[in-house]
């Protein structure tokens, strides 16, 4: 119970500083207050977000007994979400109090003014974010319209996976690559980019690789991207619906190499989906296209549960609580915040990458410049024109 009395200080106190935050140069600081008596908060996850935060939630009712009385988790589809938010706001009855989501569902609701704004508003009672997330994490801020907060991060990709036992002739440049799909026709898998982040962050990161016009822009500033995604479509047999049907495809021997990210290189392999010795590689000019998950609280919820939530996001913004993030790979690394070794992840989890992660993983992230994917709109833009004009007739 002391333990509970200190950290309910810290955050009335220290980290909400209620009026002096509020007063203080740049803060916008709302007073919040938690309840006297626990509540009970609802969490739907519509990113795969809650294989890497789970945990670290359940920590928090734990911790706090005298705030939270039962924490329900949900899964859905991203999708799906702003229709049912917007629906139970006009009804005003809205029973979700926390989405954990990337950025498809992110966006949907800033588009559709669904969340509650945090920052500025609540900048007083959160971290100082710029100062504790990692360089990625604190890009990826950047698209949140201050109306969600970065709970993990990743650089992505796109690198090539493939079987070394199969592909002899590993390809260093995009022609290369190109050129060993002609040879090794249909040997090549990706999925569909509207479906899978490895297809996504694949079309997000050719246009660096090439050196296309604009790499922002699908529609204007593509020209060779698209060209080069035709052309290797000529020797691609078919895109599958998501990524767990290449990955399937890559371990059980139908097709040697497809594109992929770090936590789809690292989690299917600690699956025993893809075999251990896969491999990976960088073609040359290779930029990340970063991924994050945020946390997003919907309008409507109440004062007292929005004290509960912000001193939630305080918590799985600690250190200890960031260390769960590495779980088995499926986001490596996943910490958003800085000074979060493996060292510190639990036991299954240092296990899980000492097993199956890379060295050269810390090289690449060191070196390789970085970018954020495009933005929503153009992200759209993009799905279209691949559906369009690339796999439309070959889906699957």
């Amino acid at each position: 119970m002391a333990q509970d009395s200190i950290n309910r200080r810290h955050f009335i106190g220290g980290v909400a500083g209620l009026g002096l935050a509020a007063q203080a140069p740049g803060a916008f600081a709302q007073s919040l207050k938690l309840p006297t008596s626990p509540v009970a908060i609802s969490i739907v996850d519509v990113a795969g977000n809650l294989a890497l935060t789970q945990k670290a939630i359940e920590n928090y009712r734990k911790a706090k007994p005298n705030v939270v009385s039962r924490i329900t988790f949900t899964k859905a589809p991203a999708p799906e979400l702003p229709g049912k938010l917007k629906a139970q706001q006009a009804a005003n009855r809205v029973d979700i109090d926390m989405v954990l989501t990337g950025t498809d569902a992110l966006s949907a609701g800033v588009e559709q003014n669904l969340w509650v704004p945090l920052l500025p508003q609540q900048a007083g009672n959160l971290p100082k974010l710029q100062d504790i997330f990692l360089e990625g994490a604190w890009k990826m801020q950047g698209l949140a319209s201050g109306q969600g907060v970065v709970v993990t991060y990743y650089p992505s990709g796109p690198l090539l996976e493939y079987m070394p036992d199969k592909v002899k002739k590993v390809p260093t440049t995009a022609e290369e690559l190109l050129a060993w799909t002609k040879e090794n026709k249909d040997r090549l898998i990706y999925a569909r980019p509207a479906n899978s982040g490895p297809g996504r962050t694949w079309i997000m990161g050719l246009p660096y690789i090439l050196g296309d016009k604009d790499p922002k822009d699908p529609e204007k500033g593509w020209d060779k991207t698209w060209a080069y995604l035709k052309a290797l479509g000529e020797n691609i047999e078919y895109y599958p619906a998501g990524t767990g049907a290449v990955m399937k495809e890559l371990g059980d021997g139908s097709r040697d190499m497809t594109v992929t990210t770090t936590g789809w290189d690292i989690n299917p392999r600690v699956l025993g989906v893809v075999p251990k010795e896969a491999k990976v590689a960088a073609l040359k000019g290779f930029h990340w296209v970063a991924d994050a998950h945020y946390m997003c609280i919907p309008k409507g919820v109440s004062d007292e549960k929005l004290a509960v939530l912000v001193d939630l996001m305080n918590f799985l913004l600690t250190k200890e609580q960031q260390a769960y993030t590495y779980d088995e790979g499926y986001f490596y690394p996943g910490p958003a915040v800085k000074g979060v070794t493996l060292d510190m992840a639990p036991a299954e989890s240092q296990k899980a990458i000492k097993g199956f992660g890379r060295p050269e993983y810390e090289k690449l992230i060191a070196e390789a410049p970085l970018e954020t994917p495009l933005d929503p709109a153009k992200m759209v833009v993009a799905f279209r024109i691949w559906d369009e004009q690339i796999g439309g007739a070959k889906k699957k």
